[in-house]
């Protein structure tokens, strides 16, 4: 149950019976304890429209509204703001063990992320946009969307003639095939180097795109021992790409030279120095010139407008998207900008939505692109390793009776879970600095504090000889502290709804540290197993619990039952 979207609806209709048939009923949490739990200002913008003071009509809205077993109170304050605070029943019933309501309706939204360069393996700057999106997959799939992954991998281009010449040269079962970050060194340097080597890695580019059947068969090579490195990053990270997910640049080379006929016949390419490009207005810079959007260079070859081009058709107008998620680095906003525009032009959206969702860069505590160790690369696995190692000394100090196997879950859950949800915590859009200490913290809004209050419930349960499971009935809520528990775990729909929404996962990071916080003011003020309304609280502990491993499985994290 979405308890703002249902307050919304009846408001709504108060404002219309009221006279103010076109306003919405704004309505969110409260700012300040004395307004209750949600707040509600559409009669604000209403009253100006309609002559009257905000809170005359606020006063009508609140006395015509039918919200009988929703609101036990409904107040007017300020100037004119409807103060709700939710019935202790209605929350009661509202609690469902991190349930979702399926409000997506099968909507089909195709999500790009991760898109690593299959050149080398992955990095740490390709994090952000695989576990940003992995979370935001997930979350779309809670909420009844039929959400498609698309990995547009880095898999065709100049760069592969080099590594499919150095592979020519030290055979397809070379040992240094295990260490791809030292085969493309060796390739580069070759390249840069030895003029023989560099005019046969040209040659190889040109029998790529030509389809040579031989330097395919190596290409291929290649590719399937750079994307199985990356299958183990996604495994680490418990990520739910997999390979069937994958559809690198590759995948539209065939599709290209019709696009750049069709772009042609409808009158969006000019020449220009050899090369296809498209003017469009909106790209006019200071100096009255318009930057240009190459389609094809002036030697032929392809760029990165023309395959996602060919991508945007493809999943428009062949996977038949009403949505399509671009979880890429805020660096490419200007690319895409020109690409939405290009495609909205081609009528190659077909009616939707074309969003770029970026995100900044992290960094170390020099202000400078993080890496995992000082003078070291920068590889993710490298960083997860670290990770994982940092989170075990942690645990074996915390709780030194866990056995081996149950020492390395524990780690793993741990060290991976920091990393994810010092990321996922801050919003997107701006850069942020890597710190071990933090993230490994068990204080404050980290994963290990989630974690351990998830952990703890469950001690209560072990405690108690409780079986959560065979708990019954809807508890009953008495006390501040429990209806202030409730009031967000009910939250939960209305959370991955914005999440969903804005493609803002810090949003379901805030909510799940505000109820381990709820759930921790309620532990210390009212009494579970020595007490009489012991069935009550211990439902309102395992809805807790369901909803906190519910919400960071949707971030992709694990939960453990002891720390």
């Amino acid at each position: 149950m979405n308890l703002k979207t249902l307050l919304a609806e009846r408001l709504e209709v108060a404002l219309r019976d009221a006279g103010a048939a076109a306003a919405s009923a704004i309505v969110g949490p409260a700012t300040r304890p004395e307004f209750g739990d949600y707040q509600a200002n559409g009669a604000m913008a209403a009253a100006k429209r309609l002559g009257m003071k905000p809170r005359d009509l606020a006063l009508r809205v609140a006395e015509a509204a039918d919200l009988a077993g929703i609101a036990a109170r409904c107040d007017v304050t300020g100037p004119g703001f409807i103060s709700l605070t939710i019935d202790d029943d209605c929350l009661s019933e509202a609690l469902a063990d991190g349930r979702t309501e399926p409000v997506g309706g099968g909507e089909r939204v195709v999500i790009d992320y991760s898109h690593p360069n299959l050149a080398k393996e992955m990095q740490v700057h390709h994090l952000r946009s695989t576990i940003i999106g992995d979370a935001v997959a997930r979350v779309l799939d809670a909420l009844g969307y039929d959400v498609i992954r698309q990995n547009h991998v880095g898999d065709w281009g100049t760069g592969f003639g080099r590594l499919v010449a150095h592979l020519n040269d030290t055979g397809e079962d070379s040992e240094a095939l295990g260490d791809l970050e030292r085969f493309y060194t060796e390739a580069s340097e070759r390249f840069a180097n030895d003029a023989t080597f560099a005019d046969r890695a040209r040659q190889v580019v040109v029998d790529l795109q030509g389809g040579d059947p031989a330097t395919l068969a190596r290409w291929q090579r290649y590719i399937d021992i750079s994307m199985s490195h990356c299958q183990a990053v996604y495994e680490r990270l418990g990520v739910g790409l997999e390979p069937e997910h994958v559809r690198g640049e590759s995948a539209y080379n065939d599709d290209l030279d019709g696009i750049v006929e069709d772009l042609e016949a409808k009158g969006l390419l000019t020449e220009s120095d050899g090369a296809l490009c498209a003017f469009l207005p909106e790209f006019k810079g200071k100096d009255g010139k318009i930057a240009p959007i190459i389609v094809r260079k002036s030697d032929g070859g392809y760029l990165y407008h023309s395959t996602d081009l060919a991508a945007v058709r493809h999943r428009t107008q062949t996977l038949h998207a009403k949505r399509v998620l671009y979880v890429v680095d805020a660096r490419q906003g200007l690319h895409f900008k020109q690409l939405f525009a290009l495609a909205r032009r081609a009528a190659y959206d077909a009616g939707a939505s074309l969003e770029h969702h970026p995100f900044g860069m992290m960094l170390g505590n020099d202000g400078r692109p993080f890496k995992t160790r000082e003078g070291s690369g920068t590889r993710l696995l490298d960083l997860l390793d670290e990770a994982t190692v940092r989170a075990r000394r942690l645990v074996e100090a915390k709780n030194p009776e866990l056995d081996g196997q149950q020492m390395d879950r524990v780690a793993r859950a741990v060290g991976i879970g920091a990393v994810k949800y010092a990321d996922l915590s801050k919003n997107r859009t701006g850069d942020y600095v890597f710190d071990w200490d933090a993230m490994m913290s068990f204080e404050g809004n980290t994963a290990p504090y989630l974690q351990y209050a998830y952990a703890r419930i469950q001690s209560l349960f072990q405690r108690g000889r409780v079986d959560a499971a065979a708990l019954t009935g809807r508890p009953a809520i008495r006390e501040a502290e429990e209806h202030a528990l409730a009031l967000q775990i009910a939250r939960f729909q209305e959370t991955l709804e914005q999440v969903a929404a804005t493609v803002m996962p810090h949003h379901l990071c805030t909510y799940l540290y505000d109820l381990a916080a709820a759930f921790m003011r309620f532990y210390e003020r009212c009494p579970v197993l020595d007490s009489d309304v012991r069935n009550d609280r211990l439902l309102l502990c395992r809805h807790t619990a369901a909803t906190l491993s519910r919400g960071l499985d949707l971030l992709g994290i694990e939960t453990v039952d002891r720390m």
